[in-house]
């Protein structure tokens, strides 16, 4: 497999509140490889966002692929990953640094921000963890 596109979201109700992250992994036709969510507790929609990404970036890695292209919402995750943007929240500087230490196992990656209504159905995975609150 050359590259996967991984669609990622965080949710927080009340930010910070209950949260809870999901994603999709679609293989290079589209196809539903795998998808995941989870509650994380209370924390912000950033940090949620990052957890997000990890945990998809973790299942990726099952697949063995080249490469992966970074779906998501987030203007900050989306812009600090591609290093536009500083880290300079205490949260989210160990969060991002084992997204980055994900991404580097990689032969290349991209991140790219899309629209709330391309990432529904990590969205609708996210909200839903965040309701379960454990």
């Amino acid at each position: 497999m050359k590259r996967l596109k991984i669609y990622v979201d965080g949710s927080s109700k009340g930010n910070p509140g209950d949260a809870g992250y999901g994603f999709v992994i679609e293989d290079e036709e589209g196809n539903r490889l795998a998808s995941g969510s989870g509650y994380i507790g209370v924390t912000t929609s950033n940090a949620a966002e990052y957890t997000a990404l990890i945990f998809a970036l973790l299942k990726a890695k099952e697949f063995n692929p080249r490469s992966v292209e970074i779906l998501s919402d987030s203007e900050l995750l989306v812009k600090q990953i591609s290093g536009e943007y500083g880290i300079h929240s205490d949260l989210l500087k160990p969060l991002y640094l084992k997204a980055k230490s994900l991404l580097d196992s990689f032969e290349s990656f991209s991140v790219r921000k899309i629209s709330r209504s391309e990432n529904r159905e990590a969205d609708r995975l996210a909200s839903a963890a965040a309701r379960r609150r454990g």
